[in-house]
């Protein structure tokens, strides 16, 4: 097994920022899960990464009868440095300024992101705020200003209305054809 391609790396990181999870003992596996809704979603992160996997995404039983859809990684050194990059006590962490790529934000805002009317959302909750901060500095560097909203108790990323374009420009030739509903412009 060699590094991964750019193209994986730039997935694997959206998934981070996503909603992807991490798990390490020698080495760290990604865990994929979404709802059953979004099994083309799933298909087409699992064939992005397939020769990083043993096992094809499966229906799983979550909480409250919800059906899930998911596949892990193998435990791999190539995915332990993003484990490392990005986690802290078993915690996702941003603690330096990203690199971020149009598939990254894709693949992130494909996970985690929202539109309402021409805005849009990366809902950024499960991060401290020292991580917000870091990724709106990660935002400005490619020309995409936003700021913290508050959304009832925990704050999410709001992409401004005059970088809403801008975005949805950057990321929309990676968007699925199922989660263009999420693009507003």
């Amino acid at each position: 097994m060699g590094s991964l391609s750019d193209f994986q790396q730039q997935i694997v990181i959206g998934c981070i920022l996503g909603d992807g999870y991490m798990r390490k003992k020698t080495n760290a596996h990604l865990q994929i899960a979404h709802s059953i809704k979004q099994k083309e979603y799933v298909d087409w992160k699992y064939r992005a990464l397939k020769d990083l996997v043993l096992t094809p995404p499966k229906p799983y039983k979550g909480n409250g009868g919800r059906i899930g859809y998911r596949f892990f990684t193998r435990s791999l050194p190539q995915l332990t440095f993003y484990h490392d990059l990005f986690y802290i006590n078993k915690l996702k962490v941003i603690s330096n300024v990203l690199d971020l790529k149009p598939l990254t934000l894709a693949v992130w805002y494909m996970d985690d992101g929202t539109k309402s009317y021409r805005s849009m959302y990366l809902n950024t909750q499960k991060f401290d705020t020292k991580s917000q901060e870091n990724l709106i500095i990660s935002l400005s560097k490619i020309g995409i200003r936003s700021n913290l909203n508050r959304d009832k108790k925990y704050k999410r990323i709001r992409i401004t209305t005059e970088s809403a374009r801008i975005f949805s420009e950057l990321v929309k030739p990676y968007i699925l054809k199922d989660l263009l509903y999420k693009i507003p412009i």
